[in-house]
């Protein structure tokens, strides 16, 4: 089995609208980081992370490093 192997469905946050259309959607992979696509583009470039740079991205979005 690849690392970098899909195991799930891509899926959009929930709290992307209904109608928005600049989302991404993220998908786990078999060595536990997750695969990343733009919504517009399902069969456009994916973006793959390792779990510990997953980790550290989430932790950033928790703690308020991206806000504006």
């Amino acid at each position: 089995m690849k690392h970098q192997e899909i195991v799930t469905e891509f899926k959009k946050s929930s709290a992307s609208q209904s109608g928005e259309q600049d989302c991404v959607e993220v998908a786990h992979t078999a060595n536990g980081g997750r695969a990343v696509r733009d919504s517009k583009s399902p069969d456009g470039p994916v973006q793959f992370h390792i779990p510990t740079a997953w980790a550290a991205f989430l932790h950033g979005v928790k703690a308020g490093q991206f806000d504006n």
